[in-house]
Parts: structure tokens; C-alpha cells; sequence
């Protein structure tokens, strides 16, 4: 049966795109990563910046501000998951490390802030990077890319990872996500996909963040003939189609919102994979 972990997404934010304002409160948030971990997820990934299309940069005191609190709750309350600190931003990442999270997940690759990678490397703890096209403000302006997107998304983090173990990260600790909707186009996305077994060529846990994107609003509404993409709190099913693909293609981590349905249909592809006939 395919090997896979789920990540539950715990947005700490007022702008994120899908939920934002919805678990700002630490309660709210605890509440709600108590629920995902309870539904099956093994990561919980706490972030206190959106990184939205458009999005604007938060500082980082306030972004320490949103996120510790619920890391320290998570930390004390043992729900026997991996904490998870969404963060580009290394004081962030180290505050979150000693609160308890033990893996970095940093949309920019080890890029926006070059103490990052020491953080990383000292506290020995895991690491995400993912491919990203400009950054959050403009990654969805009309991207382009000179040549094949999974060949240069491929090259990009193949130099990442590079990079990260020259600066004293483990290798076997460095997770590699191809940032689906990241500066990428609906055929740039699809492309990923499809192809998502060359990335896993790299040798390392590929990461699939697909949930509730914007991309799989365009495809739901064409599926239904509507002219405008489908709302966030529409894309499930999506979500799910996405996940499966991935999973037969290769990817072992999928960041979802929606953790229960996730695993449910996982759990029916895994076993279809595996020959597992119960």
C-alpha cells in the first residue's frame, strides 16, 4: 500500500483565501487543529502569513504574535502530530522550533531570508521548499516560463535542495514541493500534475498543496458549465482528484483544508495501488 502523511492546514490569518479570519483566535485555531489531527492528519501546519495572490507581507512580530500562542497550545496539548511553521521568515522558524514545531515549511526555498537555512541546519529539524514564481504579490501575473514548466520547476528545486545540504541541512530531512498555483498558470498546474513522477525522480518526499485552488475552481465550473469559477468552499471535489493523481503519481504529503474526506479517499487509492483486498 503507497506511504503517505496528510498535513492539515491551520491558517492563522485574516486574509488567507479560503478561511481567513476563521481560526485567528488561538482558541479557534487549537479547536480546529485538535479536529484535523483527530480526522487523521499527522503534520499540522500553523502559518501567520497568507501567501495568497495579492497578498501583502505581515512583519515579524505579528507574525510571531498570530502563530505562538497555537503552536504552544499544540506543543502542550500532545495530539501525538508533527508541528509544522509555515514561514519564510528564519526568527519566526527559530520561535516556532523551540514552541515545538519540528518542520519548516518555507515557500520560498531558503531564499527571503538568508539566515533561514542556518536555523534549519542547527536545530537539525525538517524542512519544505517549494518552487515559487516571484513572490506572493505578483506570482500570478501573466507567469511564464522560457521552457518546459516541469523541467525548469525540476531544475529549481533540484538547486534548492542542493543548497540546502550545503548549508548543513540532512538531506534525508529536506521535503521538495512543486508550490502547485505558485506562480503557475491552470495548464502550468496540470502539466505539474501529470508529470509529478520526474520531480520524484529527485529522490526526495514530494509535497502536494492543491486544496481548495483556484485552478480547480476554473475546471469545477467548466465541469457544470457555469462561467465563473467555482467559490473556495466549492472545490472538494477537486481537491480530492488531485490528491488521488498525485498519490498514483508519486507524492507522499498532501496539504489539505479538508482533512477527513483527504484521508478517506486516499485510503481507497492506497489500497487500490497496493492490490490491498482486505
Amino acid at each position: 500500500m503507497a506511504s503517505y502523511r496528510l498535513m492539515g492546514i491551520v491558517n492563522v490569518t485574516p486574509d488567507s483565501f479560503s478561511d481567513g479570519g476563521r481560526f485567528l483566535a488561538p482558541a479557534a485555531a487549537l479547536e480546529h487543529a485538535r479536529a484535523l489531527a483527530g480526522e487523521g492528519a499527522e503534520i499540522l501546519d500553523v502559518g501567520g502569513e497568507s501567501t495568497r495572490p495579492g497578498a501583502e507581507p505581515v512583519g515579524v512580530e505579528e507574525e510571531l504574535r498570530r502563530t505562538l500562542p497555537v503552536l504552544e497550545a499544540l506543543a502542550g496539548a500532545r495530539l501525538g502530530v508533527q508541528l509544522s511553521i509555515d514561514t519564510a521568515k528564519a526568527p519566526v522558524a527559530a520561535a516556532a522550533i523551540e514552541a515545538g514545531a519540528s518542520l519548516v515549511n518555507d515557500v520560498s526555498a531558503l531564499r527571503a531570508d538568508p539566515a533561514m537555512a542556518g536555523v534549519v541546519a542547527s536545530a537539525g529539524v525538517e524542512c519544505c521548499l517549494m518552487h515559487m514564481l516571484g513572490e506572493p504579490r505578483t506570482m500570478q501575473r501573466e507567469p511564464r516560463y522560457e521552457r518546459d514548466v516541469v523541467e525548469e520547476v525540476k531544475a529549481f528545486l533540484e538547486e534548492r535542495l542542493a543548497f540546502a545540504v550545503a548549508a548543513g541541512i540532512a538531506e534525508e530531512r529536506i521535503i521538495l514541493d512543486p508550490g502547485i498555483g505558485f506562480g503557475k498558470t491552470l495548464a502550468h498546474n496540470l502539466a505539474l500534475l501529470a508529470r509529478l513522477h520526474e520531480l520524484c525522480a529527485l529522490g526526495r518526499p514530494i509535497l502536494v498543496g492543491t486544496s481548495r485552488k483556484s485552478f480547480l475552481g476554473v475546471l469545477g465550473a467548466r465541469a457544470h458549465g457555469l462561467a465563473e469559477p467555482l467559490t473556495a468552499d466549492r472545490r472538494l471535489p477537486g481537491t480530492l482528484a488531485t490528491c488521488v493523481l498525485a498519490l498514483e503519481r508519486g507524492a507522499s504529503i498532501f496539504r489539505v483544508h479538508e482533512v477527513a474526506p483527504a484521508a478517506e479517499a486516499l485510503a481507497v487509492a492506497a489500497a487500490t495501488l497496493g492490490g490491498d483486498g482486505g
